[in-house]
């Protein structure tokens, strides 16, 4: 009798052999995993000046702790009840059609993202809300922040896709005439090997860079500097402070492990979105026509 890991590989993986042997392709040529982010804040109440201008400098900061194993566990209960519908009203996105997903664990293993949670259910709101993550926005922005996405990564074992290298405000939604600012907190253990970040540092400075319909809305892979990619592994509570504008991508988990993860975006109180006459100049080819 085959194993629950051997069913769970069996159930998820990839469809094909091309399709599983090209994703190991990209994880292997397209992210490092020999450069590890080792500057760290504790704790998101450390935040300083001097980190502030970092952040600024680099595109983004790394906390230890910003949940605590209470809050951890409150966010993973809400996802879960919202998953197997004791929460109502956030959306989900899966990558099977939901008819045929039979039992919570084809529920579970089959969700990549859960969104628009921040209105329905209260224990992501307060994470959303987080007194110390609205106090640590506010001093990077240097004025009031306001939430402008909320939503969950959930990357699955044995197969959960690559996430291609990007920056979010390429996604129409999060285009603003400012930097948005990313949290993105891990609820599991994100290590090397089940997807955790990883970030080109400085890349913000170039600007709004075209991204093509690829894998995904996607950097092209021929753009991106690999040999200066940092990965962030981060464990449960912990996050990645990033820019709107910084590369970054995640890729496969080929790993038996799960690796959920909460994804907020912040704007500034003062900015404003972008026209879709402004938005096609910065982040498509409109202007150019150079093709990936």
């Amino acid at each position: 009798m085959a194993s629950k890991a051997e069913d769970k590989e069996a159930l998820y993986a990839y469809k094909t052999e091309e399709e599983q042997q090209l994703a190991r392709t990209i994880a292997d040529t397209l992210y490092r995993y020999d450069a590890v982010a080792t500057d760290r804040l504790a704790k998101l109440s450390e935040l300083t000046d001097a980190h502030v201008k970092q952040f600024w400098e680099q595109g983004y900061l790394v906390v230890d702790e910003v949940l605590n194993a209470e809050e951890v566990a409150s966010a993973l209960e809400a996802l879960m009840d919202i998953l197997y519908g004791r929460s109502q009203g956030s959306k989900i996105q899966f990558v099977k059609p939901r008819s045929e997903l039979h039992s919570e664990e084809e529920i579970e293993l089959a969700a990549r993202k859960i969104h628009d949670y921040v209105a329905h259910e209260p224990r992501l709101k307060a994470i959303a809300d987080h007194p110390d993550v609205m106090a640590a926005m506010a001093k990077l922005f240097g004025e009031g922040a306001r939430l402008a996405q909320d939503q969950a990564i959930l990357k699955p074992p044995t197969g959960g896709a690559e996430k291609p290298w990007h920056q979010d405000m390429a996604y129409g939604n999060l285009a603003y005439d400012q930097s948005v600012i990313g949290l993105w907190l891990a609820l599991d253990p994100a290590e090397l090997d089940n997807g955790c970040m990883h970030v080109i540092p400085y890349s913000h400075r170039e600007g709004a860079v075209p991204h093509y319909a690829v894998r995904d809305w996607q950097l092209c892979d021929v753009s991106v500097h690999v040999e200066r990619d940092v990965a962030v592994p981060l464990k449960p509570g912990g996050a990645l402070i990033f820019s709107g504008l910084l590369h970054h991508g995640t890729p496969p988990n080929f790993s038996l492990k799960r690796r959920r993860a909460l994804q907020l975006h912040y704007a500034s109180e003062s900015a404003k979105k972008l026209t879709p006459q402004e938005y096609k100049k910065m982040f498509t080819n409109e202007m150019t026509g150079a093709e990936c």
